[in-house]
């Protein structure tokens, strides 16, 4: 490889939750970061220094799940309160809240139109809903345990869930059926979620592994057997070629995935590293764990330019056959305090996706996500619309009743 990798780096902890952190996410332009935690609240953090974090107070227990919606404008949060809120990430904090369960709301995610929420719970369903006016529209049953984690596909057209009955499923949003149910961890299933390029999913368990398989073949791609303890939460960097994942042994590990391997050890939570996510760009991860900390780290590792190693790997490495068997890394700590790095090969590489180009220029990208951003906008601003326009039209019938009503009268 031509260029050196740089080892990631702490650059900045929040404290402000009394209890241990549940769930963390970027908005899309890196600004602040939304944080879930035993203690019932939701916070806000600026990532710019010399702004304030927000509390947000209003679910009455702890609270399981957060994410920004595509456009920023948005926090969605779920609850063991058995609800759902929508929040304004502002000073005021004004919120939405609707009961979403029969049980415990496990997790909560928008599809990437920023229309859609799903939701899962311990009642063993997950749900779909508007985000306009939190709308039902239908719901999945097949797990026969608790549903901890459901994620859109990148194109919104598929569902992957993953459950306590040790399965994680993939569903068809369209027709509701399940297309497969992948059964090959040992134990509870804690987090899934799909590769960017929405050809693979990645899952954590309580097995202690993590494991990737192909949703077009439903093979097993890859299998890494590298935490001490249950894997709590894992987050694809949006290259799709790193996996980060986060443990109850207290650490964060970072995947190649192209190359197959461990490629770093972190070690900065004390005591179980419960969430971990990257930010939308990648230049950036957020974790969070049982020591009620959020810590912000620098990538600084994704500079690597991969075009020459996909090109010496070939057509046939890109397939990405079933895994092969792992060999545990040896550790050799590097100079960044907290981080040791891994030299060992494990498993076979993922495709980044058939038919993908190798680059976009830097300026077409920019171009291409203001454009979206604009359009992630305007679509929020026709549902603060169509939302006044359904209260005028409310208030305009109740108005012609109390007319009719009062002619009646006469």
């Amino acid at each position: 490889m031509s260029s050196v990798m740089d080892d990631p780096t702490l650059e900045r902890h929040f404290k402000g939750h009394r209890d241990a952190i549940t769930s963390l996410d970027f908005s899309s332009n890196m600004k602040q970061i939304a944080s879930g935690s035993v203690d019932a609240c939701v916070m806000i953090w600026n990532t710019r220094p010399q702004m304030r974090a927000y509390r947000f107070v209003g679910h009455k227990d702890a609270v399981t799940c957060v994410q920004f919606s595509p456009s920023g404008h948005l926090v969605a949060s779920a609850s063991r309160d058995k609800t759902v809120r929508l929040w304004v990430p502002s000073v005021k904090g004004e919120s939405t809240v609707f009961r979403a369960h029969t049980g415990t709301v496990r997790s909560v995610s928008f599809s990437s139109d920023g229309q859609t929420l799903l939701t899962s719970s311990d009642d063993k369903s997950i749900k779909v809903w508007t985000v306009h006016r939190q709308k039902f529209l239908f719901s999945l049953n097949q797990h026969i345990n608790w549903v901890r984690c459901a994620r859109f596909s990148p194109d919104g057209r598929l569902i992957v869930s993953a459950s306590d009955d040790k399965t994680v499923k993939l569903w068809d949003k369209n027709s509701r059926e399940c297309i497969h149910s992948f059964c090959e961890h040992g134990g509870y299933v804690n987090h899934a979620d799909f590769h960017p390029s929405g050809t693979c999913i990645a899952a954590a368990s309580t097995d202690n592994t993590v494991k990737v398989w192909d949703i077009r073949t439903h093979k097993l791609l890859q299998h890494y057997p590298v935490h001490s303890a249950t894997v709590n939460s894992l987050s694809f960097h949006p290259s799709g070629n790193y996996l980060i994942t986060a443990s109850s042994d207290s650490t964060l590990k970072i995947l190649d995935l192209l190359e197959g391997r461990l490629l770093y050890t972190l070690h900065g939570h004390q005591g179980p590293a419960s969430c971990v996510s990257f930010s939308r760009t990648g230049d950036f991860f957020a974790s969070g764990g049982a020591d009620e900390q959020v810590m912000l780290w620098r990538t600084n590792f994704d500079s690597v330019d991969y075009s020459e190693v996909l090109e010496q790997k070939g057509a046939a490495d890109e397939k990405a056959s079933v895994h092969s068997r792992y060999s545990q890394p040896s550790a050799q700590e590097s100079g960044a305090a907290g981080v040791s790095s891994q030299k060992s090969s494990s498993t076979a590489p993922v495709s980044p996706g058939a038919g993908q180009p190798d680059s976009v220029p830097a300026a077409l990208a920019s171009t291409l996500q203001h454009i979206v951003g604009q359009l992630d906008v305007l679509t929020q601003t026709v549902a603060i619309l169509e939302q006044r326009l359904t209260l005028t039209e409310d208030k305009l019938k109740e108005c012609m009743e109390m007319q009719r009503q009062s002619v009646s009268e006469n």
